[in-house]
C-alpha cells in the first residue's frame, strides 16, 4: 500500500486551488439514473469515491467515462437493479441509487452500506420514507429489497437530520406521483446542490438547502450538463493547514459562505482570514494560536467532517480546549496517533480534551478514515522532530485530489512512497 512522508516545521505559503465536492458529485452521479441520454459532469475531482461511483453505475448497466475533471454517463432505460456489496462495502454512499433505482425502475436490490470507520451509520431513515411514499421493503442476507410499481408523494419528517437519507427521498420524489414534502430535511450545500440539479432536469424541487423540502413529481426527467461547485471540507483542510504552520496561503475558491462555523473559530484562534476574489487568505503565526472549544453539529453548524483537522489545531496551541462530537459515536479514532506525535488529549465519552502542547514530533502513524488522514497529514506538517510516514493512504484519496503535490506546491516536504502492487 502507498504511504505518504513528511518532514514538517515548513511554513505553507502560496496558493492552491480546491477540487470540485466529492460530496456533491456522488449523489448527482446517481441522480443520472433518473433519465435517459447523456449527462455531463464538469469539475469532478479525480478520487477513489468517484471511479467507485462510476463502476457502480457501469456494474448497474450505464456508460460512464471518467476523464476528470469531466464525467460523462449515457444512460438508456434497460438498468440491472442491483447493486451488490463488493460495491457498497468501499463507500457509504452507494446507498444513493436506492432512491433513484426504485423511482424509475420499480425495484432495487441494494447492499447494507459500508465506508469510514467511524461509527453506526443506519439507512432507517431511507427505508422510512420510502416505506412512507408506497414501496415495499425487505432486508435479505444483508441487503435492501424494494418494490413499488410507482411511488407516491407523502409527507416525511425525518427523526433527525440526514445527509443521504434526504438525497435519495428526494431523488425517488422526483419521480413520483404527487407531491412529497420532506421536513427535518438536511441543509447541508451537497442537499442544495443536488436540488438544483434535479430542478434541471425538470424536477419541482422547492426549499433544498432549508429543513423543509417539497418536491412535485413529474412522469420523467431529462439529462443535464452541470458543473460541481467547489469542496468546502477540503478548503476548511487546507485553511487549517495553513494556520497551523504558522503560513500565507490563498485557497482559491474556497466556498466561504459554506465555511462560516469554521472561520468564526479560527478567527477566535488568533487565525486571520480575508476574501480574495473567489478564493480565502489565510494568515497566521503558530507562536501566537489561542485554545478555542468546538461542538460538531448538522449544517450550518461546525461540520463533523473538520472536527479531525481543528483537533490538530488545538494541539498546538496555548491553553486547553474541548472538543465535542455530536454526529458520529466513533470519530475520535485519530486521538491515538495524534498521542503518538506529542499531543496530550483524553477522551471522555463523545469529548475530547485537547492541552496544547506547543509542537509534535514526527512518527509512524495510520489513518483510520477519510477526515482522520487529513489531520494527520497536518500533524505532519507541523511536526518539527523526525519524519512523519502516513500509511493506509487510500483512505485519504478517497476525498483529496493530489493533496501531496498541493501541499508540495506550497512549500511542504511531502512526498507519497508506492507500495507494492
Amino acid at each position: 500500500m502507498d504511504a505518504i512522508r513528511i518532514r514538517g516545521g515548513k511554513r505553507l505559503v502560496g496558493t492552491v486551488e480546491v477540487s470540485g465536492a466529492k460530496n456533491a458529485a456522488l449523489p448527482i452521479l446517481s441522480a443520472t439514473l433518473l433519465s435517459d441520454g447523456e449527462s455531463l459532469l464538469r469539475n469532478v475531482p479525480a478520487l477513489r469515491d468517484i471511479d467507485t461511483m462510476a463502476a457502480m453505475l457501469r456494474f448497474l448497466g450505464r456508460e460512464c467515462v471518467v476523464d476528470a475533471p469531466r464525467v460523462v454517463v449515457h444512460a438508456g432505460s434497460q438498468v440491472n437493479p442491483e447493486a451488490p456489496y463488493e460495491l457498497v462495502k468501499q463507500m457509504r454512499a452507494s446507498v444513493l441509487v436506492l432512491g433513484p433505482l426504485l423511482a424509475r425502475f420499480g425495484r432495487a436490490k441494494v447492499s447494507l452500506p459500508g465506508g469510514c470507520a467511524i461509527g453506526a451509520r443506519p439507512i432507517d431513515q431511507h427505508l422510512k420514507g420510502l416505506e412512507a411514499m408506497g414501496a415495499k421493503i425487505r432486508l435479505v442476507h444483508g441487503y435492501v429489497e424494494a418494490e413499488c410499481a410507482r411511488l407516491k408523494g407523502a409527507e416525511i419528517c425525518f427523526d433527525l437530520p440526514t445527509v443521504t437519507g434526504t438525497e435519495n427521498l428526494m431523488m425517488a420524489a422526483a419521480l413520483a406521483k404527487g407531491r412529497t414534502t420532506l421536513v427535518n430535511a438536511a441543509r447541508e450545500p451537497e442537499v442544495e446542490e443536488l436540488g438544483r440539479v434535479l430542478n434541471k432536469m425538470g424536477a419541482r424541487i422547492d426549499g433544498a438547502g432549508t429543513d423543509v423540502i417539497h418536491i412535485e413529481g413529474r412522469d420523467e426527467l431529462l439529462p443535464f450538463d452541470h458543473a460541481i461547485i467547489a469542496d468546502r471540507i477540503e478548503a476548511g483542510t487546507f485553511m487549517v493547514a495553513a494556520a497551523a504552520t504558522g503560513g500565507d496561503v490563498l485557497v482559491l475558491h474556497a466556498p466561504l459562505e459554506n465555511l462560516e462555523p469554521v472561520v468564526v473559530k479560527l478567527r477566535m484562534a488568533g487565525v486571520q482570514i480575508s476574501r480574495e476574489g473567489d478564493g480565502v487568505r489565510v494568515v497566521a503565526e503558530r507562536r501566537r494560536l489561542r485554545s478555542v472549544n468546538v461542538t460538531t453539529a448538522p449544517h450550518p453548524g461546525f461540520p463533523t467532517d473538520m472536527q479531525a483537522q481543528f483537533m490538530v489545531l488545538m494541539c498546538i496551541a496555548e491553553g486547553e480546549s474541548v472538543i465535542t462530537e455530536t454526529i458520529f459515536e466513533n470519530r475520535f479514532m485519530h486521538v491515538p496517533e495524534l498521542t503518538r506525535m506529542g499531543a496530550d488529549i483524553s477522551v471522555r465519552g463523545n469529548t475530547a480534551i485537547v492541552n496544547g502542547v506547543g509542537k509534535l514530533s514526527g512518527a509512524s502513524v495510520m489513518a483510520t478514515d477519510l477526515r482522520a488522514s487529513a489531520s494527520l497529514v497536518i500533524a505532519g506538517l507541523v511536526a518539527e522532530e523526525d519524519e512523519t510516514e502516513l500509511r493506509r493512504v487510500y483512505h485519504l484519496d478517497r476525498g483529496y485530489e493530489r493533496i501531496e503535490k498541493k501541499l508540495a506546491g506550497l512549500g511542504a516536504d511531502v512526498v507519497r512512497v508506492k507500495g507494492p502492487s
